[in-house]
């Protein structure tokens, strides 16, 4: 297998970028090298030059851009990430256990994020009317937010008592794994979106979870996906933002009133 050129590296990811928004700088070379040779063995092609000149071409299958998206899409996650968040979201559920909570994880990933937020869900609100949302651009990863089963070491932050509610543990072939609750995958609901795109449609949200996506895209991507997510959160709603995303230069319409956590300004 050859190596891949600096000018394909740079032809596939100005493609990638138009398709998804998302920047990857030479700092991502051997990352993006690396995937591509293995789909271009898997697609019969012994050189990943030309595998990508066909790429740009469009003389690949639509199926296959799909796949290379999969592919860079990096989606490294765990449960209860940044929990101060499910601090505040479990605050916020208790003082208003009546109303009717929809969650949307943006940026959901593998599901772990939707997940979290489910078990907060079914602790404080039980069988009372609630619902979790989770989109990602990739659709391999849907897919397995769907299956709902995760190697156990990501399970190092869920509480133990959310371990034994909600969690099975897996054993013979499934051993060091965990599935969700079959209780709580009735509950969560997963789609494919591009945030840089025109959404699926969607129920307004009382809370909203865009984390640690934005860091991947310019400030004027940036600003692009953020009004697209605001149009679906209530007037009295939260925007929860990765810790290491600023939205201050942004211009936007939003008050922040804790770390990471927005509303309409």
């Amino acid at each position: 297998m050859t190596a891949l050129s600096n000018k394909a590296f740079v032809a596939v990811t100005k493609l990638f970028e138009g398709v998804s928004g998302i920047r990857l700088g030479e700092n991502k070379h051997a990352l993006v090298a690396g995937r591509l040779q293995k789909l271009a063995q898997e697609a019969g092609e012994a050189n990943v030059d030309a595998y990508v000149d066909r790429l740009v071409a469009g003389h690949a299958p639509a199926a296959e851009m799909t796949r290379v998206i999969d592919r860079l899409t990096t989606n490294e996650t765990y449960f209860f990430r940044e929990p101060q968040h499910f601090n505040d979201l479990g605050d916020r559920l208790r003082a208003d256990p009546q109303r009717e909570w929809k969650v949307w994880s943006a940026a959901s990933s593998s599901g772990e994020e939707a997940y979290s937020t489910a078990m907060l869900m079914a602790d404080v609100l039980g069988q009372r009317p609630w619902q979790v949302i989770g989109t990602d651009l990739s659709t391999s990863v849907v897919a397995s937010a769907q299956r709902a089963l995760y190697p156990l070491e990501r399970a190092r932050m869920v509480p133990p008592e959310y371990l034994k509610r909600y969690c099975l543990k897996g054993q013979g072939e499934h051993e060091g794994q965990l599935l969700i609750a079959k209780s709580l995958r009735d509950r969560v609901r997963f789609v494919q979106a591009n945030l840089m795109q025109e959404l699926p449609k969607l129920p307004p949200f009382d809370v909203i979870f865009l984390r640690n996506v934005l860091i991947y895209f310019d400030n004027e991507a940036k600003g692009q996906i953020v009004r697209r997510v605001l149009t679906q959160l209530k007037p009295d709603g939260v925007l929860y933002t990765g810790h290491a995303e600023s939205l201050s230069s942004l211009g936007l319409p939003l008050k922040v009133v804790a770390t990471a956590v927005h509303v309409h300004a």
